[in-house]
């Protein structure tokens, strides 16, 4: 078997990322709210190395750059998420959404059907529905911790329950803790409005592509219930890692990345004609 390429770090219409290419499936991850995209990295030596995985740092994240909107919705997330994938040349993508990574991730399948061959959410996160402009007490609640404590202490206090396991697994715990302490205004006050606002149900009911819902069964941060309305509104199953927490890709990576390499293959050519 061939070895995977090395992985290389880059910036793209404003959004750092990192990828590892190569001559098969493209997959582009979303993380999470608390989170970026190294979170990926460990279920990287679990996939297939001919793989092209494309993990970025969502606007306002990591080095990239924030949106210009005071109050950004989903739309305003996958409008940028098309720009990137145009900047990188590619046409239809296999793309993952983890968390608020599936807000985003649904919007744009929704909105742009032809560049989606395959919709996989994990650990979905339905959105608080509220009208932009109205706070959801759990959303300005998480502003005030971050503004009140600082990221870190949030990270040391909030990262654990990502996991099932957070003691026993003491790296997992380590890369959620570090990822959430890194998140910096504005945007993650950017992405908790989002939240706020989010409808996901709504935006899946206007997807067309092939889908995978993932769950960790030792979630308590986006409850069953929640995957449940997912994969109903996509007429799917709910893939379930057993002993898996919230941050499932992070903390039962050989797992996370088995249900990936069985979610629907992808039948839509995989790049554009390049324009880098």
């Amino acid at each position: 078997m061939p070895a995977a390429a090395p992985l290389t770090e880059d910036r793209a219409a404003g959004i750092a990322f990192w990828r590892r290419p190569g001559p098969g499936r493209v997959l582009v991850c979303l993380h999470g709210i608390g989170s970026n995209a190294g979170s990926f990295r460990p279920m990287l030596d679990h996939l297939p190395a001919g793989w092209d995985v494309i993990a970025w740092n969502a606007p306002g994240y990591g080095g990239s750059e924030a949106l210009t909107a005071e109050w950004p919705t989903e739309a305003d997330y996958a409008a940028a998420l098309g720009r990137f994938l145009d900047v990188l040349g590619l046409g239809a993508v296999t793309l993952l959404g983890h968390s608020l990574g599936t807000l985003m991730a649904a919007r744009f399948a929704a909105d742009a059907p032809e560049r989606v061959d395959t919709l996989i959410l994990a650990a979905s996160a339905c959105g608080h529905g509220k009208v932009p402009g109205d706070l959801s007490e759990a959303a300005a609640a998480r502003i005030a911790a971050i503004d009140l404590k600082g990221a870190r202490a949030v990270a040391e206090d909030r990262g654990p329950r990502l996991l099932a396991d957070p003691e026993g697994r003491p790296e997992a715990k380590a890369r959620v803790v570090d990822a959430m302490a890194q998140v910096t205004m504005p945007g993650y006050g950017q992405a908790v409005k989002m939240l706020a606002s989010g409808r996901l149900v709504d935006s899946l009911s206007r997807v067309t592509a092939p889908a995978m819902v993932i769950w960790g069964t030792g979630d308590i941060i986006t409850p069953r219930a929640q995957s449940e309305a997912a994969a109903a509104a996509l007429g799917t199953e709910i893939h379930e890692i057993p002993g898996s927490g919230h941050a499932c890709h992070v903390e039962t990576p050989a797992e996370f990345a088995a249900a990936l390499r069985a979610s629907p293959e992808p039948t839509a050519p995989r790049k554009k004609e390049s324009v880098q």
